[in-house]
Parts: structure tokens; sequence; C-alpha cells
């Protein structure tokens, strides 16, 4: 055997070897690869706290629920203003929702706000003021839950802590013995043929071809059980047709301060043309059901009313004045709301 033969016979084998332990260390790379998967992300779904469990709620704070969807300021005399659809905020949280209205009643957020600064001037004190912050894309607060939020469950949440604070602000004047008023604010537009009706629209649900009925039909204890300020009715000295469109009424006050109102003395009904009776809010917190809130849904066209600062301004007085007016004439006969009543007029002197 020669050289040559001798060392291919020394060096097969380690070749072979050599070959077979990095095919070995490529194949083992490779499983230990596969055996070791990414583990999963698991996001744990959000707890939310208990309703009120940012009370107790004090005049003079804000309050403001999950990612401030919702805002309340506390008040100390029995009048809450609420406004569900002018909020702006567009949460990706939150998807659109695919029915019902979703239109903006625009400024009626600023409108209210300023409503509740000229009324602490006028009253020495502060209403209940909830403010929904969230486009009505994302939720109609003025709606039942199932069409208010469309399955969300942060949608779901913030129309939870609308109404609490809503519940919340009754609770408080019932618990101090008063009867009270609950303002629903709203915006209407023009009519899909172009009209726009430059009135305010004050709904107690009553439909509109009801009012449009005569007085000696509509006034009957029948039609006052039926609507939103039935408590009203039942403690005043007025009847039904009186506190609802009589000389005293809130929409013949506003149209005695230059904002023209349906129904008021002047314009009883809508004569057939579109008009608002009010919504979930008027029916859920009024006292058509019981309790000693009544409540009206305020419908303000925007020309003259939620266009600018200015008009802002100018409606919140005239607003204003009139719920003083009204108090006087409907809730007189409740020590505390006489106190707030005679609180005005000793104010009005002083003024004069």
């Amino acid at each position: 055997m020669n050289l040559l033969a001798i060392f291919k016979k020394l060096i097969t084998p380690w070749l072979v070897f050599i070959a077979f332990s990095i095919s070995g260390c490529e194949e083992s790379t490779g499983a230990e690869e596969v055996s070791t998967p990414t583990p999963p992300i698991i996001v744990e779904p959000e707890v939310f706290p208990q309703l009120g469990h940012d009370g107790p709620y004090e005049v003079g704070s804000v309050y403001y629920g999950r990612e401030s969807y919702i805002e309340y300021h506390p008040g100390d005399i029995p009048i809450i203003l609420s406004a569900p659809h002018g909020g702006r905020l567009t949460p990706n949280e939150i998807p659109d929702r695919t029915y019902g209205t979703t239109v903006t009643d625009d400024n009626t957020y600023e409108l209210t706000k300023v409503v509740m600064d000229t009324m602490k001037i006028r009253f020495g004190g502060t209403p209940h003021v909830i403010l929904c912050r969230l486009k009505r894309t994302k939720l109609d607060a003025n709606r039942d839950s199932i069409e208010a939020a469309q399955g969300n469950r942060y949608a779901i949440r913030a129309w939870q802590e609308y109404h609490h604070y809503i519940n919340t602000a009754k609770n408080k004047i019932e618990a101090d013995g008063s009867s009270g008023l609950f303002f629903d604010m709203h915006g209407h537009g023009a009519n899909p043929d172009g009209f726009y009706d430059l009135r305010t629209w004050l709904g107690y649900l009553v439909p509109g071809d009801v009012l449009d009925q005569a007085d000696t039909v509509l006034n009957t204890r029948e039609n006052a059980n039926k609507t939103s300020i039935r408590a009203l009715v039942d403690t005043s000295r007025f009847d039904f047709i009186q506190v609802l469109r009589g000389k005293n009424s809130f929409g013949a006050l506003l149209d005695s301060l230059s904002y023209k109102s349906v129904p008021s003395t002047k314009d009883p009904g809508p004569m057939g043309s579109r008009y608002f009776s009010g919504g979930y809010n008027t029916a859920r917190h009024g006292s058509r059901g019981g309790g000693t809130i009544s409540a009206i849904q305020i419908e303000a066209p925007k020309p003259g009313i939620r266009q600018s600062v200015s008009t802002w301004s100018q409606f919140a007085q005239a607003f204003t004045i009139a719920v003083d007016e009204y108090f006087c004439s409907f809730f007189v006969s409740n020590s505390i709301t006489a106190t707030i009543c005679y609180t005005l007029i000793i104010l009005s002197l002083i003024h004069i």
C-alpha cells in the first residue's frame, strides 16, 4: 500500500464525521427556532369603577367621567341643564355609530355653559349641569343605551355616566324637599325643503298635532298626565293649558323677551310644520312617570341664538329671566323654590 492510499484511509472517516457534525448543527439550530415561539400578548379588559366612585359631589368642583367624555358641574339650586349633542370628541376607541341621527347640535355645549354662568350671577347659586363631550357620531346621550352606544363598551360607559350624573342631580334636589326643572338643550336646523323655522321649540312630550288642538280640547287631566311637566301641573294653582301655553308659560315668557317660541300664547302649536316634542331625556328625567322634577326640551335655532358668542350671551340672559319668572309663577308654593324666587325679586330691586 502506497503512502497516498494510507492517507486516504486515515482521513476519510474524519471527513465523514465533520460533515455529519455540521449537518447536525444546522438541523439542531432550525429545531431550536421552531421550538421557541413568541408568547402571545394578553390585554386584560379595562375594569370600570362603580358609578359614583368620584363622589361626593361638591358645588364649585367639576367632575369628569372616563377619558373626560362626560362633564358634570354639581349645583345647589333646583335647576338641571343637560346638553347631549354638543360634543366634539372623536376617539378612535369608539367606532362611528352606524344608524340613528348623527348630526351635532352646533354650539349647544358652549351655550349651556354660558347659561350656567348667567344663572350663577342672577340666582346667586349654581344649576346642575351635565354635558356630553363626545361627538354625536360616537354617542347619542338622548337615546336608549342600545341606539346610543351601539354595543361599544366605552360608549356604553359614557352613556351610563351621563345619566348617573343627571340622576345624582335629581336625587339631590328631591332630597332637599324641592321641586325642580330639567332643561335638555338642543338645536334644530332648516327643514328638508329649506325653510328655517326661527322659533324655539319647547318640548313637553305633547305631539305637534295635539298642540294644534283648541285649548278646550287639550286642557284635560289625561293630556296633562302624559307630559314631562306633570308634577308641575299637579302642584300649580293654574290649570294645564295655562302652564303649557298661557300668559305665564315658559314659551310666552321667552316670546315676551323677543325669542318666539312654540308653544306660547302667540304660537300655541306648530300648525302642521316640523316640531320636536321631546326625546328620551325629557321622558326619562321629567315627571311623566313620577317624581318632582319636570322637564322641558329646548330646541333652539342657530341664527340669533346658537350662532356666536354674543348671541349665546343674549339668549342666556333672556332664558335665565324666563326661568326666574316661571319659578315665581308656578313653583312659589314650595319653600325652597319660593326662596329662590324672592331672592331674585330682591336682586332685581337692587339692580333698579
